[in-house]
């Protein structure tokens, strides 16, 4: 199975793909100097897989290597899962 994480900037969204097909997103809002993550979702078809970790990973790492945007968190989701990797608090207070 091949992941991959990519940025719809048209859509304010990250998509992680399995196999090329869409499994799951990562929605957001841009404001000022902020990305702000506002839902995360994985199809049921793929759910159980840790495929959530995929896709939270794939789009933090994406805003870090590309951007100097301050992360935000109203996700339950992401905010949880920066909480279990303290590598990836430094998004949000850059």
């Amino acid at each position: 199975m091949a992941t991959e994480v990519v940025q719809d900037a048209a859509m304010n969204r990250f998509e992680l793909l399995v196999d090329g097909q869409q499994a799951g997103i990562a929605d957001y809002i841009l404001r000022d100097d902020t990305i702000v993550f506002v839902h995360t979702e994985i199809d049921p078809a793929y759910r159980g897989q840790g495929l959530g970790d995929e896709i939270a990973r794939g789009a933090l790492n994406l805003v870090r290597a590309e951007t100097d945007l301050r992360v935000v968190t109203r996700c339950p989701f992401i905010t949880q899962w920066i909480a279990e990797h303290p590598d990836y608090q430094d998004l949000l207070t850059r």
